[in-house]
């Protein structure tokens, strides 16, 4: 299920936008609030006590880290990992930054999930809506639609490398605090700027607060 989890909410995504073409942003970014909520409460509750209880006393520097690198992988991907594009010009290939700087972001997030099963959970919940208006993105923009498939297959497939690569290759084990610690600066921006942006003017309101409030009481009680 670690593996096959990320990999299906992508290819949801993507059919979701593909065959259902949703209209209504307002749902999407309840989506987007609720997933944010999640992710970032099981980074709290379950990835941030652990690495505390390690013996390294470096971790808050790797958290910034993560931090700092997320925010320069936005330089390339423009927001997209929240959810975060704008255009609708015609795109004749893949956006190779975009591309690229979403699969690292993936790859990465992965890295937990050997040791935290209920990550994938949230990476799943967090990829679904990020797919669908990623995919929506590309098909406004009349990208031809194998590169589309293309993108979002490897999207899908990144985080699920990510584990298999946490997993199989053994000199990582011994770092692994340090890179969850990383990864953890990376959710935390993330999360944290999907809750502030899953709505028009940052503002807040009931159906929102009960979204993100739905994600929290989920992420501690997995």
């Amino acid at each position: 299920m670690n593996y096959l989890l990320p990999f299906l909410s992508v290819l949801m995504g993507y059919g979701v936008a593909l065959f259902l073409q949703p209209k209504n942003k307002k749902n999407l970014k309840l989506l987007l609030a609720f997933s944010g909520s999640f992710l970032l409460s099981l980074t709290v509750v379950h990835l941030l006590p652990e690495i505390y209880e390690s013996p390294s006393h470096n971790i808050g520097i790797y958290i910034m880290v993560g931090i700092l690198f997320q925010i320069i992988l936005e330089f390339f991907s423009k927001g997209a990992e929240h959810g975060h594009v704008h255009g609708h010009e015609t795109m004749v290939q893949i956006p190779w930054l975009l591309f690229f700087s979403l699969c690292i972001h993936a790859f990465l997030e992965g890295f937990p999930v050997n040791r935290h099963h209920s990550l994938a959970w949230g990476i799943s919940i967090h990829h679904l809506p990020i797919a669908v208006i990623l995919t929506t993105f590309f098909i406004k923009s009349q990208l031809n639609k194998t590169a589309i498939l293309f993108f979002m297959l490897a999207f899908a497939i990144m985080t699920p490398l990510g584990t298999l690569v946490a997993n199989e290759v053994g000199f990582l084990q011994e770092y692994y605090t340090e890179i969850t610690a990383i990864v953890i600066g990376i959710l935390f921006h993330i999360s944290s700027t999907i809750i502030f942006e899953s709505s028009e003017g940052h503002k807040f309101n009931i159906a929102k607060v009960s979204m993100i409030v739905l994600g929290i009481l989920l992420a501690y009680f997995i």
